[in-house]
């Protein structure tokens, strides 16, 4: 079985030393596809950005790892790139909702939100209770996806405030989608 690759991505302005996915990209060795703005987030130059990263990973097969803004960046991301090919799957974890009236102008640029249906097995973690994204609009939004939903209950935005810690249960799911054969 080849080797695969994580690429972590991080939501509107970073995830924090604390956060669920740089503990893991310190812990695993994962990559980390950084911006370079991530206050004032462009869409094309995060798309670019991710494609530069995913054609550059020397490694067939590669998983995303993305959080709220991150989700939305691959959604945009799968509907314009050549490269999605490279890609065995994404966790895609609290999704933030850019159409709201508050999120959109703050991130002008990133609407409309593309929700055709993903090339690679994807699976969506929602809560019950986040305050950037409604649990119905989360769970439509792995409907479109085609993603396995993944119900986390009262959890926030999944985030540092969550207290997750190292968030072992999430680990599990991104193990289930870099190894599909195992389970």
């Amino acid at each position: 079985m080849p080797h695969v690759s994580v690429l972590i991505l991080p939501g509107w302005q970073g995830s924090g030393p604390d956060h669920w996915q740089m503990r893991w990209a310190a812990q695993h060795g994962y990559t980390v596809v950084e911006q370079d703005d991530w206050v004032r987030p462009r869409r094309g130059d995060w798309l670019a950005r991710l494609d530069e990263v995913v054609v550059d990973t020397p490694d067939a097969d590669i998983v995303l790892v993305a959080h709220s803004l991150g989700c939305i960046q691959v959604a945009a991301w799968a509907a314009v790139s050549r490269h999605t090919a490279r890609v065995r799957g994404a966790l895609l974890v609290a999704p933030g909702d850019v159409e709201r009236p508050e999120l959109r102008e703050q991130m002008p640029g990133w609407t409309p939100i593309h929700r055709q249906r993903l090339p690679f097995a994807a699976t969506l973690v929602g809560s019950q209770n986040d305050p950037y994204c409604n649990h119905e609009r989360a769970q439509g939004l792995a409907s479109d996806w085609g993603a396995r939903w993944v119900d986390l209950g009262a959890a926030g935005h999944i985030n540092t405030d969550s207290g997750l810690g190292d968030w072992p249960e999430g680990h599990a799911l991104l193990q289930e989608l870099m190894n599909p054969m195992a389970g």
